[in-house]
C-alpha cells in the first residue's frame, strides 16, 4: 500500500512550497493537486491554476510522485493540454501521473464555460483516447465527435515511455471498460453521497469487484494495474486522527487497493483538521506502509 496526499491549488507561492517539500519530506509516496477553474463550496476563494502549482511543485521536490488528480474534458482541449503534461514530466523528470476524470455535470467548471456535452461519456472516452494518442505518437491527425487535431506535433514526447501513467477514474460500466482498457491504474472516490463509514466502504468494496469484472473481460491482468483511493468523499475525514487514518489504510489494503490519497488538513470547512495529525502519521504509519511496500 502507497499512501498519498493531495494539496489544493489555494496558496500562495511560500506556503505552496512548504506543504509540497513538506509532504515528500514526511514520507508520502506520492501527492496530488485538483484540476479544476474553481470547485465547490472553495468557489469564491483563492485557487490557482494546477498546472503551473505542479510545476512549482516539481521544481521544489525530486523523489515523490506528483499528479493531477483529477483532469476533465470539462474545460480541457487534449492538443495543448497535451504539450502541458509533456511539460510537468519533463520538469519532475519522469515523476508526474495524469489523474483523469469525466467531470460533473453542472459543476462550476462547465457552468462558467456554458458547455453542455451531448453524452459525457462519449465526449470523456474520446478525451481519454485522443490524449493517449498524442503522447505516443510523434504526430497524430484526429475529427471525432468532441475534438479535432490535425498534423499535432508530440515533440520532445514523455520521458516516462511509451507515455507518462494514466489513473482513469471510473465508476460506471462504461468507464470501467474505458479504466481497464487505457489505464495505468484506476481511480474511485469510492461511494458519493453515503451517510455513513460502513455504507461508504460497502461501495467501496463493490467498485473493486465491478473493477475486477471490466479487467476480466479484456483479458487483462489484475497484477501491474494501480487501484487508486480517493478518501475526499467519504463521510468521515480520513485524517481525523492517526487511528482513523491507519483504519482507512488497512481496509484499502484488505479490499485490493494499491495507493489511498488523503486531502491535507484544512483550517476551516471541509476537510478541517490538525496538521499536527500529519506528523503523527508521518512517524508511526508511513515508514510501515514503506517497509511492506
Amino acid at each position: 500500500m502507497r499512501a498519498g496526499i493531495t494539496i489544493l491549488p489555494e496558496h500562495r507561492r511560500p506556503e505552496l512550497e512548504r506543504r509540497w517539500r513538506a509532504a515528500e519530506a514526511y514520507g508520502f509516496a506520492h501527492a496530488w493537486t485538483f484540476d479544476h477553474l474553481g470547485w465547490r463550496t472553495l468557489v469564491d476563494g483563492p485557487w490557482f491554476g494546477s498546472v503551473p502549482t505542479l510545476a512549482a511543485a516539481a521544481m521544489v521536490t525530486s523523489t515523490i510522485e506528483i499528479g493531477l488528480l483529477v483532469s476533465s474534458p470539462n474545460f480541457r482541449h487534449p492538443v495543448p493540454f497535451a504539450r502541458d503534461l509533456t511539460a510537468l514530466d519533463d520538469l519532475s523528470q519522469g515523476r508526474f501521473t495524469l489523474g483523469i476524470g469525466a467531470g460533473s455535470r453542472g459543476d462550476y467548471d462547465s457552468r462558467v464555460l456554458g458547455w453542455k456535452p451531448a453524452s459525457q461519456h462519449a465526449r470523456y472516452a474520446e478525451f481519454v483516447e485522443l490524449l493517449d494518442l498524442l503522447l505516443r505518437e510523434e504526430r497524430v491527425s484526429w475529427s471525432g465527435d468532441y475534438y479535432e487535431a490535425v498534423e499535432a506535433r508530440n515533440a520532445p514526447g514523455c520521458v516516462q515511455r511509451p507515455r507518462l501513467p494514466f489513473l482513469v477514474a471510473a465508476d460506471g460500466p462504461k468507464a470501467m471498460a474505458l479504466a481497464a482498457r487505457f489505464g495505468d491504474g484506476w481511480v474511485t472516490l469510492g461511494g458519493r453521497g453515503k451517510e455513513t463509514l460502513g455504507a461508504w466502504w460497502d461501495a467501496v468494496a463493490e467498485a473493486s469487484r465491478r473493477f475486477d469484472d471490466a479487467l476480466a473481460d479484456l483479458g487483462r491482468p489484475r497484477e501491474g494495474v494501480r487501484r487508486f483511493l480517493q478518501s475526499d468523499s467519504a463521510p468521515v475525514y480520513s485524517l481525523s486522527s492517526v487511528e482513523c487514518y491507519r483504519d482507512f489504510v488497512g481496509r484499502s489494503a484488505e479490499l485490493g487497493y494499491t495507493d489511498i490519497a488523503a486531502p491535507w488538513p484544512r483550517e476551516t470547512g471541509i476537510w478541517a483538521g490538525d496538521e499536527s495529525v500529519l506528523d503523527a502519521v508521518a512517524a508511526d504509519v508511513l515508514p510501515e506502509l514503506r517497509r511492506t511496500s
